[in-house]
């Protein structure tokens, strides 16, 4: 008990002893002044004339000043100690770490505000820029220049110059304004407001601007251009010209290097040259080898003629062959579902081949072609152009030709192997129909127009000629036929087991070229089955098509 009493006591008396103690008050940290003083670290000689100078010290001969971090030198100064400030004659250099040196013949540095107002013959380097001018202001603090009486900036092979602008040290980032030019490899760029990075030579088109790039002119108001890999991304309806043909889209992107072109969304390429357009939300067009594609609501549009001829396709694609020689020429392919208007022709199928070596385009996949009443189809129909106007058609496979009468019921008709018609002055001429040739003709009274009967024919060969759209002469290969009176022509003799009327899918207008309408089920052509091409034996045992040797 009595050594319990004994700790107890003990305990209490250590805790009066420590309340009795003082507490320590924890000395708050100091914190660091920055040393704003402008210190003269050397010089030759130096002088007061309180009359001629004031309150500066003269300063002559490999004068040095050191200040937060930079040295200055310059051949005399006048040193004014209670501004903190001075003024640098000759030779003056102003060097900073180990990236950035800036010269000139005169400078002001005021060292409360880390500002130095540099004068004549100003040459700034930083890194591997240099920035050429004659009056600049450097703000230390905020790390960037100022030049405001025409400065010129070399990075690298690129060449910057404008009447205004600022370079920041930091971001590497200068901003030119005012008669800016930027010249490079084989771009000119001219504009009136720029951001270019040294970092990455990218600059940044921020208002109307011109840029030449070998044999391409651009014109954008909002864009960037790679000095370095000479790309571009330009933006709000930005132009691409290159000789006749011209790229216009909300989004564009160009690469020099290479000459390919990328545009999307309202996109149009136009070919002044060859008078036709190429239009969707996506293009493409490759300066060098003459390709060009377009999709996403895509229309190509030939101006060539009087009237204009539409045309709507999943996919265009368009291939230059020999380009740049004399024997140049292209091949112009769409699919799928094309459509086609003009005010004279329309016509749909699913692709279509446009060559312009021998001027043909050709459809594939359930052609129709439609000229006012005339509807003509097959397995494939070739057109054959001739100075932009239309020389002769062939059909080939299943071909088809009707004609819808003025009363709207009867049709003439003709279904043969295949089809040929000529042309004059766009204007049919003469049409052949060859093998298995089918006839429904309807002779009309001259005196009154009345339809005189049903004239249905069989013969190996067929041929019209025509004169202002109108029948002249009928000429037939040993014809077998019969003449209906209106009154006695046999139901099935109205129509030729071939015949349709794809009135519903006839484009109306050039709008209509995008609404796809495809033939109603069973209508569509059968497929034919190709006699195969003999084959013979010869002595090894093998089998050789009669063609082989």
């Amino acid at each position: 008990m009595r050594r319990f009493v004994v700790f107890v006591l003990s305990v209490l008396v250590l805790a009066v002893v420590f309340a009795m103690q003082p507490v320590k008050k924890r000395t708050p940290r100091q914190k660091k002044v920055e040393d704003k003083r402008v210190y003269l670290i050397h010089a030759d000689n130096l002088h007061y004339d309180q009359y001629r100078n004031g309150d500066a010290q003269v300063l002559n001969g490999h004068v040095h000043f050191r200040h937060n971090g930079a040295n200055l030198y310059c051949d005399s100064a006048h040193f004014y100690e209670a501004s903190n400030s001075f003024e640098a004659f000759g030779h003056v250099k102003m060097i900073q770490g180990d990236t950035l040196r800036l010269t000139s013949d005169y400078a002001y540095y005021d060292g409360n505000d880390q500002l130095a107002q540099a004068r004549y013959n100003v040459v700034l380097k930083h890194r591997k820029s240099t920035l050429y001018t004659d009056s600049l202001d450097y703000d230390r603090l905020y790390n960037f220049g100022n030049f405001f009486e025409g400065g010129k900036l070399v990075d690298g092979s690129s060449v910057l110059t404008s009447d205004w602008g600022e370079y920041h040290t930091d971001t590497k980032l200068a901003i030119f304004y005012y008669d800016v030019q930027l010249k490079d490899k084989k771009l000119f760029l001219t504009t009136d407001s720029l951001y270019y990075d040294t970092r990455t030579s990218q600059a940044h088109i921020v208002g109307p601007s011109n840029i030449t790039s070998g044999g391409s002119h651009i014109y954008s108001e909002n864009g960037y251009y790679n000095t370095r890999t000479e790309q571009s991304q330009l933006f709000s309806r930005s132009i691409i010209k290159d000789g006749g043909k011209t790229l216009i889209g909300d989004s564009v992107y160009h690469n020099a290097a290479d000459g390919t072109n990328y545009a999307y969304r309202n996109v149009i390429y136009n070919d002044t040259v060859n008078k036709n357009m190429l239009m969707g939300d996506y293009c493409e067009y490759n300066d060098s080898t003459g390709y060009a594609m377009a999709t996403q609501r895509a229309v190509t549009i030939d101006y060539s003629q009087r009237d204009s001829l539409f045309m709507h396709a999943d996919t265009f694609k368009i291939f230059t062959f020999n380009i740049r020689t004399d024997s140049v020429y292209r091949k112009i392919h769409a699919y799928h579902h094309v459509r086609a208007y003009r005010v004279d022709v329309q016509a749909v199928c699913d692709s279509l081949v446009y060559n312009s070596q021998d001027s043909c385009v050709t459809m594939y996949q359930d052609p129709i072609v439609w000229n006012q009443n005339q509807q003509l189809f097959g397995e494939e129909i070739r057109v054959y152009m001739k100075d932009s106007a239309i020389d002769h058609a062939h059909v080939i496979g299943q071909a088809f030709s009707a004609e819808q009468m003025a009363d709207s019921v009867h049709f003439n008709q003709v279904s043969s192997k295949e089809m040929k018609a000529f042309f004059q002055k766009g204007e049919i001429r003469e049409s052949h129909a060859i093998d298995n040739v089918l006839l429904v003709y309807y002779p009309i009274d001259d005196s009154d127009s009345t339809l005189i009967g049903l004239n249905y024919t069989e013969t190996p060969l067929l041929k019209m000629f025509l004169e202002n759209r109108q029948m002249k002469k009928i000429w037939l290969e040993k014809p077998s036929g019969v003449l209906y009176p209106m009154t006695q022509i046999p139901p099935d003799k109205y129509f030729l087991p071939q015949y349709a009327w794809f009135d519903y899918i006839r484009p109306l207008n050039k709008q209509d070229i995008f609404n796809w309408r495809p033939k109603k089920a069973g209508t569509e052509l059968k497929e034919q089955k190709r006699l195969e091409i003999p084959k013979r034996t010869t002595n090894d045992g093998r089998y050789h098509t009669a063609t082989s040797r």
